[in-house]
C-alpha cells in the first residue's frame, strides 16, 4: 500500500509537467509571430497661459542696516502692488536672494542691498500692465516675461499622443507594403529628447511713477515628443 500510494504521488506532477510543455509552443509560436517597429517624432503648438516676471529692489544707504530696512520697504510695495494684480494668487509670489556689499563713491563708501521677487502671472496677456505697476511701485529692475505652460504634463501627453498617431500611421504603411495588415500594439517606449521649448521676452525700463507700459505677447510653446512602438502584423 505505501508503494502505492508513493507511485500516485509522483504521477501527477509529471501529468502536469506535460501538459505544460504541449501548451508552451503554442504560446512561443504566438509571440514570435511577425512584427513591424516604428519610432515616430511630434512637435505641436501650446498656448502660452503663464508667464514669470522677475523684480527686483535696489537701495543705497550709509549703513548696513539702513540699506536692508529701505530696500525692503521698497520691496514690500511691489510685493502689494502684484498681489493686487488680476491674474496673481496665492503662493505666486517668490522672494529672492538678499544682498548687501559695501560700494565705494568718491571716498565715501556706502552700502547697497538688494532684493527680489518673482511673480507668476496667470492672464499672460496682462504681463506688461504688471510691469509697468511693478516699476511704478519702487522696482528698480525687471526680468522677463518668460511665457510658458502651466500644465506641462499636459501638454506632453498632446504631444505623446501625435507621436503615437505618426507612428501608427507609418506602421500601416508598412504592413500593406508587407501584405499583411496592422494589428495591435505590443510595446509602446517613449523615447528620449521630449522637451517643452517656451519664450522669453527681455524688458527694460527705470522705475518711476509714470512707467510705460511695455507691450508683451504670450505667444506659443513648441512641445515635442517620440515613441517607439512594436505592432503585431495579422
Amino acid at each position: 500500500m505505501m508503494l502505492s500510494t508513493k507511485k500516485f504521488t509522483f504521477v501527477l506532477p509529471l501529468v502536469a509537467l506535460l501538459a505544460a510543455c504541449v501548451l508552451l509552443p503554442a504560446a512561443a509560436g504566438a509571440a514570435t509571430g511577425r512584427t513591424v517597429a516604428v519610432t515616430a517624432s511630434a512637435s505641436i503648438k501650446v498656448p502660452n497661459d503663464t508667464a514669470k516676471i522677475g523684480f527686483g529692489v535696489k537701495r543705497e544707504r550709509t549703513t548696513r542696516t539702513a540699506a536692508l530696512q529701505a530696500t525692503a520697504a521698497g520691496l514690500r510695495q511691489v510685493i502689494a502692488a502684484a498681489k493686487a494684480f488680476p491674474g496673481v494668487g496665492e503662493g505666486d509670489i517668490r522672494t529672492g536672494r538678499i544682498n548687501v556689499r559695501p560700494v565705494q563713491k568718491g571716498k565715501v563708501t556706502v552700502y547697497r542691498a538688494t532684493e527680489g521677487i518673482q511673480v507668476t502671472l496667470h492672464e499672460p496677456a496682462k504681463a506688461g500692465e504688471l510691469i509697468a505697476k511693478g516699476l511704478g511701485a519702487g522696482a528698480t529692475g525687471v526680468s522677463g516675461p518668460s511665457f510658458g505652460v502651466g500644465n506641462e504634463e499636459a501638454a506632453f501627453a498632446k504631444a505623446l499622443a501625435a507621436a503615437f498617431d505618426k507612428a501608427k500611421e507609418r506602421a500601416t504603411i508598412l504592413a500593406a507594403q508587407a501584405g499583411a495588415k496592422l494589428g495591435e500594439a505590443l510595446t509602446i517606449d517613449e523615447g528620449e529628447g521630449g522637451e517643452l521649448v517656451g519664450n522669453f521676452t527681455s524688458v527694460e525700463s527705470a522705475a518711476g511713477k509714470a512707467a510705460p507700459t511695455p507691450p508683451t505677447k504670450p505667444g506659443t510653446s513648441r512641445v515635442s515628443a517620440t515613441v517607439h512602438v512594436v505592432f503585431e502584423l495579422t
